[in-house]
């Protein structure tokens, strides 16, 4: 690579970190073609964009990005494959799902939201996590419950209160 490709990837990374605040680091590497086919096939189908990068132009687009990527560099070592995604736990899913049938993908971090996750032990707990859509809806629900039930209650009422007359 010329040092003008270097730059161009750099800043195409640096462009992708910056419009996203869910990013995943695993090693993809050993995986047959026929597996990292249906890996990428199940990444595009859920949203997530899979992408195996050089470790030194991520690490210097993570350093010109406007994030705080902490300690999230320091796993950049072997080879790495970004998955950026929309949904937090989408790529935790994706890569738990693959590890019942392979070794591989390895979680080496993320991160979501400003958080840094760093080690495959998180796996299950990144893979758990609730979107903000399903943590509102759970609000939401929980906040119309108790309001529903004042309602039927009343309106109870009111029927009996009508069968009598």
């Amino acid at each position: 690579m010329t040092r003008e490709e270097k730059s161009i990837a750099i800043q195409n990374l640096t462009a992708q970190l910056a419009d996203s605040n869910v990013v995943y680091v695993s090693d993809i590497s050993g995986l047959n073609a026929e597996t990292t086919s249906n890996l990428r096939r199940a990444c595009f189908k859920a949203g997530i964009k899979l992408e195996v990068v050089k470790n030194t132009l991520l690490v210097k687009a993570m350093e010109a990005s406007a994030n705080d990527y902490g300690d999230l560099p320091s796993v950049l070592s072997g080879n790495s494959a970004i998955f950026i995604a929309e949904v937090a736990n989408a790529p935790g899913k994706i890569i738990k799902e693959f590890r019942k049938r392979n070794d591989k993908p390895i979680f080496k971090g993320a991160y979501i939201n400003s958080e840094i996750y760093i080690g495959d032990n998180l796996l299950d707990s990144l893979a758990t996590l609730k979107s903000k859509e399903e943590v509102i809806g759970e609000i939401i629900g929980l906040l119309q419950s108790p309001a529903q039930r004042v309602i039927s209650a009343l309106l109870n009422q009111f029927k009996d209160k009508e069968e009598v007359a």
